[in-house]
């Protein structure tokens, strides 16, 4: 099969020839259809914080069609549609069996997107509805992302909500905060760039940073927003949620920062903050998001802002690091 992979910090990505994968017991091999660029990519090959290993292939966000199943599997079949989380773990784990294989202490990572063809396990796989496109299959894996943070933020009907961070998961924040009920939902950015989508997602609001961000937000819901979700992914972005959430209020991280971050305890505490971190999904946010496009929800699909081909992948990439492609770039790797 054709990959792109990455070779080592500094060096783009190389479109090679590899051996096709092979499912092992309990997993399917797909054919990759589309997979999202994930900023995440971007943050483990820059070599600072955790890097990934040369001659590894990345892409996490895939879906595709089942073209070979493995021993033991039973609810999959050849010519499925999938997506699926890229990862697997034991099986029988307690945090296996709630559908969280990343917290197995045997979890073992399945990514390969960008490349023709990748191992899924079955316990980590959703099937598309046949409303959905592979297209729309690549989208899940950020939105569910986006869910179990927006989840443990306690959302309830009338709730006001700030969101920073205007990329892929910041929209999709932005996306179920309103639709579990949230009345204010503030986008806030740098620019003015994702304005409009960020609008069409459901933001109610939409501001740049300045030095009265704290004042304009409060004029915009009436007070400090109750839930502040970071989504930058940046030194200083947790302070920064700290400093504009409501007394009592709750600030989820879903920026995932690469490096150390601070928050004064004394203010944290004074403010009595509740602070909540989450990582990647749970299988039943996989199955919620692929439920509500399965359900007419179009919102997301504006996410995608381009599609490009296994070929492309490697100066996209790295052009990337230096300027925005949009919100959500997509790869088709069997494309010419």
């Amino acid at each position: 099969m054709r990959a792109a992979v990455f070779k080592g910090t500094g060096q783009p990505m190389v479109v090679e020839s590899r051996p096709d994968p092979k499912p092992g017991p309990g997993e399917v091999v797909l054919r990759v259809g589309r997979c999202g660029i994930c900023t995440s990519d971007l943050h483990m090959t820059s070599g600072h914080g955790y890097t990934y290993p040369a001659e590894t292939i990345l892409g996490h966000e895939y879906a595709g069609e089942v073209v070979d199943v493995g021993p033991g599997v039973g609810s999959l079949k050849v010519g499925d549609r999938i997506t699926a989380m890229p990862m697997t773990g034991c099986g029988a784990c307690l945090e296996c069996l709630r559908g969280f294989p990343l917290g197995c202490a045997a979890m073992r990572s399945l990514m390969s997107g960008y490349a023709e063809y990748a191992c899924a396990a079955e316990s980590s796989v959703v099937k598309l509805p046949a409303s959905l496109s592979l297209a729309d299959g690549a989208l899940i894996e950020p939105l569910a992302s986006s869910l179990r943070g927006v989840a443990m933020a306690g959302i309830r009907p009338g709730s006001s909500v700030a969101v920073l961070g205007v990329g892929a998961i910041g929209m999709g924040a932005i996306y179920w905060a309103k639709l579990l009920g949230a009345k204010d939902v503030i986008a806030v950015a740098k620019s003015d760039r994702q304005r409009d989508l960020a609008l069409r997602m459901g933001a109610t609001c939409f501001l740049t940073q300045a030095d009265d961000l704290p004042q304009r937000i409060a004029g915009a819901s009436g007070g400090p927003p109750e839930i502040v979700f970071e989504c930058i992914g940046a030194a200083g972005a947790l302070s920064a949620a700290a400093g504009l959430v409501a007394p009592r209020g709750t600030v989820v991280v879903l920026g995932m920062c690469m490096s150390a971050d601070s928050i004064n305890p004394f203010f944290a505490g004074f403010k009595s903050l509740v602070v909540k971190f989450s990582a990647a999904y749970e299988l039943r946010d996989f199955e919620a998001a692929a439920r509500a496009m399965d359900r007419g929800a179009v919102e997301p699909r504006a996410m995608v802002t381009s599609t490009i081909s296994l070929d492309h992948l490697p100066v996209v990439f790295e052009r990337m690091r230096e300027k925005p492609f949009g919100c959500k770039t997509l790869v088709n790797p069997g494309a010419a």
